[in-house]
C-alpha cells in the first residue's frame, strides 16, 4: 500500500505539472499572473501537497517564479531572454553536429545504425506534422508536435542531460513567443517549418546539410527577436487575466478563450485529467 500511494502521488504531481504547463503554453495562464497553492488545489479539486510539488517542479524548469509570501507567478521572459535561449541552444547543437551527428556515417556499427534509423521513423512523422501545422498557421498543434519532434530527435544523441536541457529551453522559448504569435496577423510567416528538411539531412548523414538547416532555424528565431526588439509587435493589454482550465470540471474553470485548446505533450493524445484516483486520468508524456 505504501508503494502504491507513492506512485499515485507522483502521477498526480506530474498530471498537475503537465496541465499547468499546457495552460501557460496556451496563454490562458498569462505571464505575470500570480496564484497560490490553495487556489490551484481548489481549481483542480485535489489536495495541496501534489500541487505544491508540481509548482516547484515548474519553478525548477524556469516557467514559474516562487515567493514565500505571495505564492507563485508565471515568469515573464524578455526579448533578451529569448535571444539568450536561442544562443544557448545554438552553442549546444553546434557541438552535437560536430561531435555526434558527424559520427553517424559509414563507420557506425550495424546495431547502432539500426536503432538510429528506427528512431528516425517516428521523428520523420513528427516532422511532417509539425511542418504541416506551421505552414497552416495552427499554433496549438505546432507547439505539441514541435516539442515532441525535438525531444525524440534529441534522444538519438543518447545523452539525457543534453536532451533535457534543450527541451527546457524550447519550452521556455515557446512560453515567451506564444503571446506575441497569437496576436500577430503575420504569425504564419514566422513559424519555422524546416523539420522535414532536417530529418532528410540527418537520414543521409549529410553533415553540411544538417548544419545549413540548423543555421536557418537559428537565424529565423533571431530575426524574429530583432523584429520584436524593434517594436514591430507589442503584446496587447489583457482586460482580465485568464485562469487555469480544470479538465475534469470545465464549469469551475476561469475565463478562457474557447478557440484555444489545451496543448498536450503528445498532440495525438488528450490533455491530462486531474484525479487523485490512481485508476483514472493519465500522466503526461
Amino acid at each position: 500500500m505504501r508503494a502504491s500511494g507513492a506512485v499515485t502521488r507522483s502521477t498526480l504531481r506530474q498530471q498537475i505539472a503537465d496541465a499547468l504547463r499546457d495552460e501557460v503554453l496556451a496563454g490562458r495562464l498569462q505571464r505575470g499572473r500570480e496564484f497560490t497553492v490553495k487556489q490551484i488545489a481548489e481549481q483542480y479539486g485535489v489536495s495541496a501537497t501534489p500541487v505544491r510539488e508540481a509548482l516547484f517542479d515548474l519553478s525548477a524548469q524556469g516557467l514559474l517564479e516562487s515567493d514565500q509570501h505571495r505564492g507563485f507567478r508565471v515568469r515573464e521572459f524578455t526579448v533578451a531572454d529569448y535571444r539568450s535561449m536561442v544562443e544557448a541552444r545554438t552553442l549546444v547543437i553546434d557541438g552535437i553536429i560536430r561531435d555526434v551527428f558527424h559520427g553517424f556515417g559509414p563507420g557506425l556499427s550495424a546495431a547502432r545504425a539500426a536503432v538510429y534509423q528506427d528512431g528516425l521513423v517516428s521523428v520523420r512523422r513528427r516532422a511532417q506534422e509539425a511542418a504541416r501545422a506551421a505552414q497552416g498557421g495552427d499554433l496549438d498543434i505546432l507547439i505539441g508536435y514541435d516539442l515532441r519532434f525535438w525531444r525524440e530527435l534529441g534522444a538519438l544523441v543518447d545523452n539525457a542531460y543534453i536532451n533535457d536541457f534543450l527541451h527546457r529551453l524550447r519550452v521556455q522559448a515557446w512560453v515567451f513567443a506564444v503571446p506575441y504569435l497569437r496576436h500577430d496577423a503575420s504569425a504564419r510567416d514566422w513559424l519555422w517549418h524546416g523539420h522535414p528538411e532536417l530529418v532528410a539531412a540527418i537520414t543521409l548523414c549529410d553533415h553540411d546539410a544538417v548544419r545549413a538547416v540548423m543555421d536557418d532555424y537559428n537565424a529565423h528565431a533571431l530575426n524574429w527577436a530583432d523584429r520584436l526588439a524593434a517594436g514591430m509587435l507589442a503584446l496587447p493589454t489583457a482586460s482580465a487575466p485568464a485562469g487555469p482550465t480544470n479538465p475534469a470540471n470545465p464549469a469551475a474553470s476561469g475565463p478562457a478563450n474557447t478557440a484555444e485548446t489545451s496543448i498536450p505533450t503528445d498532440p495525438a493524445a488528450p490533455g491530462p485529467a486531474i484525479s487523485e484516483d490512481p485508476g483514472s486520468g493519465r500522466s503526461g508524456s
